[in-house]
């Protein structure tokens, strides 16, 4: 069975520490690297399934590091950060990373993150293409445009269909406002938040268990939203 590679680039020894502790086990490397340079070059000759990557390095900011990347590797980018404004945020996940986890994070909470990209990386076709998928009971058939649960098929509207596609087809990463407009909307005018809040609340109402508290469908406050990984 192929072994999983993983590149953690922070300058900070006790974070890589906590990193390698929460990641590294049966199947598991982990190789490190103190700055954003030295991330780029292990980067290109380990070719890492995944990368942790901090923001706040000492020579390169961490979202040029994450564009360089992005030029030749699709190996999903999670990146770690004590910064909390959402245009920051925003800028990274627009910059190619597919997560973030914000300082201090507990050990689950990172390893649950890791998990939920490496099954997006492992199945890259959207859900339908090959088969119908679920995820908390939901089944999603995209080839027949059918959704059902228990059993019971779902009526979605044209524009709640193509906003279930564009959430299925990146299950598991966190996507900013514009960059789920643009998959439902293209380039059309409006406001991306404004127009997400009505079509997104329709949608759980449609979808999820309790739509209060969905389990599918989940708020990052001031970026986005992030799809529930599929099953």
């Amino acid at each position: 069975m192929h072994e999983l590679t993983i590149l953690i680039i922070d300058d900070e020894p006790q974070i890589r520490r906590v990193v390698r502790n929460a990641l590294a086990g049966d199947g598991v490397r982990v190789v490190e690297a103190a700055d954003g340079r030295e991330g780029i070059d292990r980067a290109a000759a380990e070719r890492p399934d995944l990368i942790v990557l901090d923001l706040g390095l000492p020579d390169t900011a961490g979202a040029s590091v994450c564009r360089e990347i992005r030029k030749w590797s699709t190996a999903p980018i999670v990146v770690l950060s004590a910064r909390h404004a959402e245009s920051e945020k925003v800028a990274l996940l627009d910059a190619g990373a597919d997560d973030y986890v914000t300082k201090p994070f507990s050990a689950a909470e990172l390893q649950a993150r890791v998990r939920a990209q490496l099954r997006r990386a492992r199945t890259p076709s959207p859900a339908g293409e090959g088969g119908p998928a679920e995820a908390d009971g939901l089944r999603i058939d995209a080839a027949r445009r059918i959704v059902s649960r228990d059993g019971a098929e779902i009526h979605l509207t044209p524009t709640e269909w193509d906003l279930l596609r564009a959430f299925v087809a990146q299950a598991g990463r966190t996507l900013t406002h514009d960059q789920i407009f643009r998959a439902v909307w293209g380039r059309s005018p409006g406001d991306p938040q404004a127009y997400l809040r009505v079509h997104v609340a329709n949608l759980r109402r449609k979808i999820e268990r309790d739509p209060v508290r969905p389990a599918l469908i989940l708020t990052e406050p001031g970026v986005g939203y992030r799809f529930r990984a599929l099953d």
